[in-house]
């Protein structure tokens, strides 16, 4: 397939070229797999456990985590399922003329399911329609998923904000739905309804759909301070959104006074709830002098330290693009080629400007990649 960066040069007035663009798909996946393999070694730690192992200054580089040095976890895995259940909708909406992308992502989700070596209650489909991301041996590893992510989908049901399956809030649903941001018409909203397949309480889908409409301001060339405004919005006029505002606005409030402390992280919460992720990641992307500042702020504390490290990289790669990350940890990164390939595909897809020209025709390739069955 023709690289299709080297083909468009110009983009709509006002927004990024293309070429640009791509960079900073490129940077808000490769961003986030750094990130979760930076936070991955110190997961679990509390703050005075990552002094002791790695000094008073924390961790700094990437460090041994599930056997390698820059091994991503089941963020970055399920954050690549669903931009293969984007672009597969696209896909089955061009070849049928309908798709559903709540159905189209569960089944992304429940063959995530299956390389962790569970299935579930319910019948799948063959392999025929596995696609590629299935066949990474890589991704089959089990990487310390969650388990209302894993409870939900062995459950065979799809859940929904008017029919939840559970009353969680923990930050499984936000942490994966970055792609949403640079692929979605309408983000907010379809962040909360992909959310919700795993997670059922409103703060645990509306601070997903919170986080996909700041990747998509950023995406559009826009800075983080107006895409948080811009979300703020949206969420000050949606029912049950009073714990992700508030978790916001305490995150806004702290950056404008403090000096980016590990106590300062801390006051935020420990991650592992959905308005505590969102809240440490945009902390340290507001705070951030650099991609390596920032994304090591998210990660130096007492909680989720990768699912922050990831959020937080997914909008500092956006901002500052793939060549704002360090060159050494990309160099060891689990899966930065087809992680990469993964970021192209959704440019190519959703971003690339004239349209890709086989992006919605049978017989391409992406097809086969991508089955939109």
């Amino acid at each position: 397939m023709e690289d299709a960066s080297a083909r468009h040069t110009t983009g709509a007035p006002g927004e990024p070229a293309p070429d640009v663009r791509l960079g900073r798909y490129r940077g808000c996946l490769l961003g986030g797999a750094v990130g979760d393999a930076l936070g991955a070694a110190v997961e679990f730690s509390t703050l005075d456990e990552i002094r002791r192992a790695f000094g008073p200054r924390g961790i700094r580089e990437p460090a041994p985590a599930h056997g390698r040095t820059g091994a991503i976890t089941d963020d970055t895995q399920m954050l690549l399922f669903t931009a293969e259940a984007l672009i597969r909708a696209r896909h089955r909406q061009a070849g049928q003329g309908v798709a559903s992308l709540e159905h189209v992502c569960l089944q992304a989700y429940w063959r995530w399911l299956r390389t962790q070596g569970e299935r579930p209650a319910t019948r799948i489909g063959g392999a025929g329609e596995e696609g590629w991301l299935f066949g990474l041996r890589s991704l089959h590893a089990r990487r310390a998923p969650g388990n209302t992510c894993l409870a939900a989908l062995r459950s065979g049901l799809l859940g929904s904000p008017r029919e939840p399956l559970n009353d969680s809030k923990g930050c499984g649903g936000v942490m994966r739905i970055a792609p949403v941001g640079l692929a979605a018409d309408d983000p907010f909203e379809t962040g909360q309804r992909l959310a919700a397949l795993t997670h059922g309480h409103p703060t645990g889908y509306l601070a997903a759909g919170f986080f996909a409409e700041v990747i998509a301001v950023l995406a559009r060339g826009q800075g983080l301070g107006p895409a948080i405004e811009q979300a703020l919005e949206l969420a000050r006029r949606t029912p049950g959104a009073a714990e992700v505002v508030a978790a916001v606005e305490r995150a806004v409030r702290l950056a404008r006074c403090s000096d980016g402390t590990f106590q300062d992280v801390e006051s935020l919460g420990a991650g592992w709830v959905a308005e505590e992720a969102l809240a440490i990641a945009l902390y340290s992307a507001l705070q951030a002098r650099d991609f390596a500042h920032g994304v090591r702020m998210a990660v130096n504390h007492s909680g989720d330290s990768d699912s922050t490290g990831s959020m937080a990289g997914n909008l500092l790669g956006l901002l500052h693009g793939e060549e704002g990350i360090p060159a050494g940890w990309l160099a060891c990164l689990e899966l930065r080629a087809e992680i990469a390939e993964v970021a192209h595909d959704l440019w190519w897809h959703f971003a690339a400007e004239p349209p890709a020209p086989c992006a919605e025709r049978p017989g391409c390739g992406q097809w086969e990649k991508y089955p939109g069955l």
